[in-house]
């Protein structure tokens, strides 16, 4: 073995060693390779999506750098690697920058093993080199403006001896921006199950592919604890409620991480109960009559005629019977000798509390009267009106107690 061949067989098992399958994959019958650079983003990084309508998301991983190369039998001594870099997000001026950099880096360790040097610049210096800072714009078409850095300038003055080794992988057929945002959560997913956590509920700690993470809130609890707590709300009918079960947390469960938890009896009741209780929160909806039907049907404004798609029973959605079309309906005549007979019943009221006032008025003037006769037979020196003002309270008290006397006394016999 040459001191090319065993310098190459020992970089490439160095790589083995330190990348696993997904970043690094090598050709057995060849000395190629491909390695795939997830780049390290600062916190809070952001996309800028320049469309008809710009969009501005958080994201914390992006589609890797793919780094494809191929070791000639004179490398390390003589000729560098042979390889093209590509990405979906990076313009293709960016990514001929970034070839031309690691030229330069064969330059400066000719002679020596470079995969590993290039490898290193890439995952860790690739933004500041490009002068990325967020939010990152890129164009719904997959073209990324050009940036400012005079690395970049030089580049685009020979946009048309553009380096071939630059390959910018755009899919006419996807958005940039799901490729983008699916990517990110599809690490963030990686990121979380490989980390280990502890249930609320349970108290025990596995990692976190044995953890349901609610995302509004951020909570974590493990799946057989969750599990319980949605069958529970399931069998209660109580779907809408279906959330975080952290205490006066009101994070919304999805419907994709009830059915990944329940069974799929338990999810079709669910999934029957979230349509019925979303149906009547619709004023633009109703339901069949017919009991051996109740699909819900939806009614046009300011019409009182409902089709039902199932059985075509043709009703009204007032008194849910058959419509009539235009003769009166049945509740609206209910509802008016409703409000008439509660206008009569107002005004014989208000007869009533008028008779009753006139009366007491007259039993006062009847008794009043009765009182002064009484008062004059028992006094008849005493006139009643030169009584006092100060005596008047002595002669009422007398006048009572006289009175209520002699109502015994006549009892008695």
């Amino acid at each position: 073995m040459s001191t090319n061949q065993e310098a190459q067989s020992d970089e490439l098992l160095a790589l083995a060693s330190i990348y696993d399958d997904e970043e690094f994959h090598r050709t057995e019958s060849s000395q190629k390779g491909e390695i795939h650079l997830c780049l390290e983003l600062p916190p809070d990084f952001r996309l800028l999506i320049n469309g008809h309508t710009p969009v501005e998301v958080d994201v914390s991983f992006l589609p890797p750098l793919v780094l494809s190369f191929e070791l000639p039998t004179d490398y390390p001594s003589s000729s560098a690697p042979v390889f093209t870099l590509s990405s979906i997000w990076l313009s293709r001026v960016q990514i001929a920058t970034l070839c031309k950099r690691l030229d330069e880096l064969w330059e400066e360790n000719r002679g020596s093993v470079v995969l590993f040097t290039w490898i290193q610049f890439l995952k860790e210096e690739t933004l500041q080199f490009l002068n990325i800072q967020s939010p990152l714009e890129i164009q719904t078409n997959g073209v990324q403006p050009e940036c400012e850095s005079a690395e970049c300038q030089a580049a685009a003055a020979a946009v048309e001896e553009l380096d071939q080794r630059a390959v910018q992988v755009a899919d006419p057929h996807s958005d940039i921006l799901t490729q983008l945002l699916d990517f990110n959560e599809a690490q963030k997913k990686k990121v979380f199950e490989a980390t280990v956590f502890n249930c609320g509920i349970c108290f025990t700690e596995n990692l976190g592919s044995s953890f349901v993470l609610f995302n509004e809130c951020q909570h974590v609890y493990c799946k057989t604890c969750v599990r319980d707590y949605f069958e529970i709300q399931i069998k209660d009918g109580k779907v809408q409620l279906l959330s975080c079960p952290e205490p006066e947390c009101t994070s919304p469960a999805t419907p994709a991480q009830v059915k990944l938890l329940v069974s799929q009896e338990d999810f079709a009741r669910y999934d029957r109960l979230l349509l019925q209780w979303s149906l009547n929160l619709m004023t633009d909806v109703v339901y069949c009559p017919r009991k051996s039907c109740s699909m819900a049907v939806m009614v046009e404004p300011d019409r009182t005629m409902g089709i039902c798609p199932s059985c075509q029973f043709v009703f009204c959605t007032l008194c849910n019977r058959l419509y009539h079309a235009l003769s009166l309906c049945t509740k609206i005549e209910e509802e008016n000798v409703q409000r008439v007979s509660q206008r009569r019943m107002a005004r014989n009221r208000k007869k009533i509390k008028s008779g009753l006032k006139k009366t007491l008025n007259s039993v006062q003037a009847v008794a009043l009267t009765y009182r002064k006769i009484w008062a004059a037979t028992r006094w008849p020196a005493a006139s009643v009106s030169s009584i006092s003002a100060g005596s008047a309270f002595h002669l009422s008290r007398q006048m009572t107690l006289t009175a209520t006397s002699e109502t015994r006394t006549l009892g008695a016999s």
